[in-house]
């Protein structure tokens, strides 16, 4: 490290680390490893860190959506206690929705856990961060985040980012378009930038843990997956995209000191979309859900004799008495209940007579912990090609297309660390922090997280 970047943030400080392994965490959200593995030809940094060190395709949690996958990531809790299921939740006692933020998580985070060591932790454009927290050494907080000037802590990492133009998150309406021309440019516009300010902080050398995640991944893949997997027109853009994305995770591992090491990983994996299933339609023809009136665009229009609803991805819940203002089923037939619906969940057949869940999960097999008032009673992992949507507006049929062609996976999520004693067989999304922190010589309780240390 060069004495420059150790005397810009104070001799002491650095040395107070000096002799404490780091970590460089880069997320790529989104990237199934199979990608990565059936082109190491094109992504040969990718392909190199995989070789080098240990790499493999891991579980992602229930359900795989971004907003309730990144807090259990990074606590390495399940949303029983992080209380985040999904992008968007119900509040407790009502029928009211939100769109759950980084105050919301009410789990440790791991860069929490580092700086209470007495380490310095960089993490920047982690999705359901915001607002930035102000006990970390600079944070500029990811999806769902608004302007930079709110986004970002302290003042000087804002300034730098206004300076140079750094984008948030790609602009996803253009992905709606025919034409992915314009949604392709800001998509490298946005990972050029990101780039830009990863390297800056990076070679700052000021920091224990740095970790940063490249969001736009998942929106490329959203609109092109299916242009990859079924060689459509816009296959070379999509390779081109990861071939730059390949090029500066090769960059970023270069510049890494000796004593850092890299970990590479995403959030879930991800297939080609073939039917969006609006599961509230669904649940309204088969007499689990009605509405109040016509006009019904909110939770909060079900008729007290629903029975059933759902929130996206995949979760269904009762109309349970008690618990739900409005609830209709009984406590003493919850059970009863709730496997009837499992039953005509197992039923469901796509148009082209697949099904539609590949397994279905209890909440109480999913979830536990101390925040889960609101966990659904079941969750459908679909089979790949069903999306499975909720919404409460009408809708003219159960299974539909949208301008999205690609959707998320339980499986098939990416694990790269540079060391090869890494032990990643049966690994899943909450072994990361402990890891983290196993690389670190952090110590920390067997019990501290639902996940396992994988060194």
């Amino acid at each position: 490290m060069a004495f420059a970047a150790m005397a810009g943030m104070g001799l002491f400080d650095r040395l107070r680390g000096a002799d404490n392994p780091r970590v460089a965490f880069i997320g790529i959200d989104g990237v199934p490893f199979r990608l990565i593995e059936k082109h190491s030809d094109r992504f040969p940094n990718l392909a190199a860190l995989a070789s080098d060190g240990t790499a493999g395709a891991i579980e992602s949690i229930v359900p795989p959506e971004s907003s309730a996958c990144w807090p259990a990531l990074t606590t390495g809790k399940n949303p029983g206690e992080t209380g985040v299921y999904g992008f968007q939740d119900r509040e407790v006692g009502s029928y009211d929705t939100y769109v759950p933020m980084g105050r919301d998580v009410q789990a440790t985070r791991v860069w929490d856990r580092v700086t209470k060591a007495g380490y310095d932790a960089t993490v920047m454009n982690v999705p359901v961060t915001f607002p930035p927290q102000r006990n970390v050494q600079r944070m500029v907080s990811g999806f769902l985040s608004p302007e930079i000037d709110k986004a970002a802590r302290p003042d000087e990492l804002r300034d730098r980012l206004q300076k140079n133009d750094y984008i948030i998150d790609v602009n996803a309406k253009l992905g709606h378009k025919d034409d992915k021309t314009a949604f392709m440019e800001h998509a490298h516009k946005t990972l050029r930038k990101r780039q830009k300010a990863f390297t800056h902080y990076l070679k700052a050398d000021d920091w224990d843990l740095f970790f940063g995640v490249f969001m736009t991944t998942d929106r490329v893949n959203h609109f092109l997956f299916r242009d990859y997997e079924k060689n459509g027109p816009n296959y070379e853009a999509f390779m081109e995209f990861y071939e730059q994305l390949d090029e500066y995770i090769g960059e970023i591992r270069s510049l890494l000191p000796k004593d850092v090491t890299l970990v590479v990983a995403s959030d879930h994996g991800f297939t080609t979309l073939k039917h969006e299933v609006n599961c509230n339609e669904w649940l309204r023809r088969e007499g689990w859900l009605e509405y109040e009136g016509d006009d019904h665009d909110s939770l909060s229009d079900i008729d007290d004799d629903a029975q059933a609803y759902s929130l996206i991805p995949g979760r269904f819940y009762l109309n349970l008495e008690g618990r739900e203002p409005r609830g209709s089923v009984p406590e003493d037939d919850y059970e009863s209940v709730r496997s009837e619906l499992k039953a005509d969940l197992e039923a469901l057949e796509g148009p082209d007579g697949k099904s539609v869940c590949k397994r279905i999960v209890d909440r109480e097999t999913a979830f536990r912990g101390g925040h889960s008032e609101i966990a659904p009673d079941l969750v459908v992992i679909p089979n790949d090609g069903f999306d499975l949507k909720a919404g409460f507006k009408p809708k003219e049929e159960v299974f539909a297309a949208g301008p999205r062609n690609g959707m998320h996976t339980f499986d098939d999520a990416s694990l790269l660390i540079d060391d090869p004693s890494a032990n990643i067989e049966d690994a899943d999304l909450l072994d990361i922090a402990p890891t983290i922190l196993e690389l670190m010589d952090i110590d920390y309780k067997r019990t501290t997280f639902d996940g396992a240390g994988l060194m």
